[in-house]
């Protein structure tokens, strides 16, 4: 047998509590209720993954999750890490329905095969780079949170802000904007409405943002459906990133056709680590922009990203921030937040994060 077979592949609930609740457009997060994945090769090395379903954005559940992964075992044992691309088509099809599962599986599948190799996971992906400038969310609320979040984050040295926007009216959320730029008028703001607006509310926001003068790099997902995003991107002069809407291989080719977007927000949790891949190499050849994100995830599955991120090379926006909301986790190691750049170890293996 050789030494990157699977022998043994593990799922467990991982109980992550929050300093506050993680609130967009469609719902608030009170935990991160996310699953630990363990793929064990013949060798005794180890690779971790998680699962981090958001309902509000996905309607995927920890017990869904975990009900999803259940025959994942018999298709992996037996398998060889290093025919990677094979598995990873095998799990897209068995986990259709479950994207947080299968990317949970990717990262401890990849995290196996590249601790096994002694390689870290930002030279699999191709070596571009170990560090981004990361972003933190101001979450949804009123506009005293919105000033209070502000004043928190610039004291953590952190200089770009996403505002959750679209649980309000534009009026009242467009206030929020316009306090946060009296905060911090030198940060890059970025708005994120998860779909929260329609046409007409996404432009009359933009209007109002662009007669109190308050700049915005960012528009991401300001309505839910592609027609709707497509309107917004001609009609809008601040660039245009679908999220929600940019979920699949297939969903990004559809944005390009349609010319819907300026950029797309590539998260590992709507698509796998694999499919990530494909998803920047189309964006990268239509002239789109990237930003790099995830759901509400420990540093595991962000320094995975980050990995992925860093590693290809060519996002201009990295908003993998939610390790900071997190109280407690069981992990060592990983990306390092200092002020707004996130760090890799260059040296370590895999992902390089470990268990206590």
């Amino acid at each position: 047998m050789r030494p990157t077979f699977i022998t043994h592949v593990s799922f467990e609930a991982l109980h992550l509590s929050l300093t506050e609740p993680f609130a967009i457009a469609t719902g608030a997060q009170l935990a991160a209720e996310n699953v630990l994945v363990r793929v064990t090769l013949a060798d005794g090395t180890v690779g971790l993954g998680e699962a981090a379903p958001f309902t509000a954005v996905s309607g995927e559940t920890q017990a869904s999750t975990l009900a999803s992964l259940e025959p994942v075992r018999e298709l992996l044992v037996g398998r060889d890490a290093q025919e990677w691309r094979p598995a990873s088509e095998a799990l897209g099809d068995a986990l259709a329905l479950a994207p947080a599962a299968r990317c949970g599986v990717e990262i401890a599948l990849l995290d196996a095969l590249t601790r096994h190799h002694r390689i870290p996971m930002y030279a699999f992906f191709g070596g571009a780079g170990t560090a981004l400038d990361v972003d933190m969310t101001v979450t949804a609320g009123d506009l005293a949170h919105a000033v209070a979040s502000t004043r928190a984050i610039l004291g953590r040295g952190i200089d770009t802000l996403k505002v959750k926007v679209g649980a309000l009216d534009p009026d009242a959320d467009a206030a929020r904007l316009v306090a946060i730029h009296q905060e911090a008028p030198k940060a890059r703001l970025i708005a994120d409405a998860n779909g929260g607006y329609d046409v007409a509310e996404a432009l009359a926001f933009l209007k109002e943002l662009e007669r109190a003068e308050v700049p915005l790099s960012l528009f991401e997902q300001p309505v839910a459906d592609v027609a709707g995003l497509a309107e917004v991107t001609r009609r809008s002069r601040v660039s245009v990133c679908a999220d929600e809407s940019a979920r699949s291989v297939k969903d990004v080719l559809r944005l390009i056709r349609e010319n819907a977007c300026h950029g797309i927000n590539i998260k590992t949790m709507k698509c796998g680590m694999v499919d990530a891949v494909t998803m920047w190499s189309l964006a990268r050849a239509a002239g789109l922009e990237l930003m790099v994100g995830g759901m509400v995830e420990s540093v595991l599955a962000m320094t995975a990203s980050a990995h992925l991120a860093a590693g290809l090379g060519g996002f201009t926006y990295a908003d993998l921030d939610t390790p900071l909301f997190i109280a407690d986790h069981p992990f060592q190691g990983g990306g390092r937040y200092t002020g707004g750049r996130l760090t890799l170890d260059p040296d370590a293996p895999g992902h390089g994060v470990t268990l206590r």
